[in-house]
């Protein structure tokens, strides 16, 4: 009976430790939100297409706190922008919302995003985000799109303005609002997947 009894708490430890080794070498995306303000369906559906493709999700942003979603979402961030250390990770999402706004002239997200450009790594944005993008220079002479209300000021830092729901220039991804925030998340993917 002992030995039965040894040989499934073996067997669980076992069980236990491979699960716990898959999910460190599941590769990691970084969704960057405001802590109050960002938009629910641009962080939630992305966030379940890359879980479904294998991927962990980590959110990130300027506080701990229970962050609030536009919609009344509520999510806890898993990490403080301020940690980032972009080698965890294949790719950085800003995620939109008014709070978004908060990361146009943050040095700090300007540094992330710069960082992810430099690597090789995806860069991406969507609604009012890719602002934060252009205003950290990545999207001059780049095709990109964004919330329409702020397409001068991608623009006026260099962006081609397509208008279109979703757009690839290289390794940055640009989207253009919450309709588009499913094509948006398989196009990371799809990039991702290369």
């Amino acid at each position: 009976m002992l030995k039965k009894i040894f040989v499934f708490l073996i067997a669980i430890f076992v069980i236990f430790n491979f699960c716990k080794a898959e999910e460190v070498n599941m590769k990691k995306i970084l969704l960057i939100i405001a802590n109050n303000g960002f938009r629910d369906e641009e962080l939630l559906k992305p966030k379940k297409i890359f879980e479904e493709n294998g991927f962990k999700p980590v959110i990130a942003s300027t506080s701990l706190n229970t962050a609030q979603g536009m919609l009344g979402a509520k999510v806890k961030p898993d990490i403080l922008i301020s940690e980032v250390n972009v080698d965890d990770y294949e790719a950085v999402v800003f995620v939109g919302g008014v709070g978004a706004s908060g990361y146009w002239n943050d040095p700090l997200a300007h540094k992330i995003a710069n960082e992810f450009y430099n690597k090789g790594k995806i860069v991406s944005a969507i609604c009012i985000a890719p602002v934060t993008l252009a205003n950290a220079g990545l999207l001059k002479n780049k095709k990109a799109t964004v919330w329409e209300s702020e397409a001068g000021q991608i623009k006026n830092k260099g962006a081609q303005y397509t208008g279109k729901p979703v757009e690839k220039d290289g390794k940055i991804i640009t989207a253009s609002g919450p309709f588009a925030a499913e094509e948006f998340g398989r196009t990371i993917v799809e990039e991702l997947s290369k």
